[in-house]
């Protein structure tokens, strides 16, 4: 996709979107891995998205900000908090080109309990903290419920110089604006807007990890062929959509 492209696709407008938040202070996380690993861990009707014969696997830290339903104010409390998921690459029959999650930890036990009710995505109540020193984040998070309890994760990250115009596999990585998840029977496809990301390069610090495997993939076995900040974007989610 090029980055013509990706700009339209990331600014088409949600006449009625269902939910809007803020996402901040980003760490994007990527070991690649064989399609053929992940493949059977994507819903019907969806298949890896590759680059250059390989797709990947992503650990994502962030702080939520400003949930609110439709178009409405931000929820208080409730509507702020930091989560950290682990996620692949997907692309649907009809091509669109999205994420899936295998697993995604928030500090908000209410939040959790309604995204697993409503759509079943994988979402797991945690403690979670985001420190910040400088050009220094770290982002640790430790599980609660549901299982496996006290899986856990500190990723430590120095923010770099900012990205002028993203490299293919950057695009790759980011340019995401919708999820597949499996619900009801059905594969659901639910769509995002957002501005193009403000990416920064990053340095990996220090990370410890159980959460990729505890989301069923196998445990990085070499540094991340990606590591990226972003200082974050506000976002618009559409209406689920049955992907046929």
């Amino acid at each position: 996709m090029d980055a013509e492209s990706v700009t339209a696709e990331a600014t088409r407008p949600l006449r009625r979107p269902v939910l809007v938040q803020r996402w901040h202070d980003l760490a994007f996380v990527h070991w690649a891995v064989d399609p053929r690993v992940v493949a059977p861990m994507l819903p019907p009707g969806t298949r890896p998205d590759v680059l250059d014969g390989r797709t990947y696997v992503g650990l994502i830290a962030f702080r939520l900000v400003g949930l609110g339903l439709l178009s409405g104010p931000a929820l208080p409390y409730l509507g702020t908090f930091c989560e950290t998921n682990v996620r692949l690459y997907s692309v649907d029959t009809t091509g669109r080109r999205a994420v899936v999650f295998r697993s995604l930890d928030a500090s908000r036990l209410l939040f959790v309990v309604a995204a697993q009710a409503s759509l079943r995505l994988p979402y797991r109540w945690s403690r979670m903290r985001l420190r910040r020193d400088g050009d220094l984040l770290t982002y640790t998070s430790r599980r609660r419920w549901p299982g496996p309890r006290g899986a856990s994760s500190q990723l430590s990250v120095r923010v770099g110089a900012t990205i002028g115009e993203p490299s293919p596999m950057e695009h790759f990585l980011t340019a995401r604006w919708g999820l597949h998840t499996r619900a009801y029977g059905r594969t659901l496809h639910l769509p995002t807007t957002h501005p193009r990301w403000p990416l920064h390069r990053a340095e990996l610090v220090a990370l410890d990890d159980d959460l990729v495997s505890a989301a069923g993939l196998p445990a990085p076995g070499s540094a991340p062929v990606s590591v990226l900040y972003s200082p974050g974007v506000p976002v618009r989610f559409g209406r689920p959509a049955v992907v046929r």
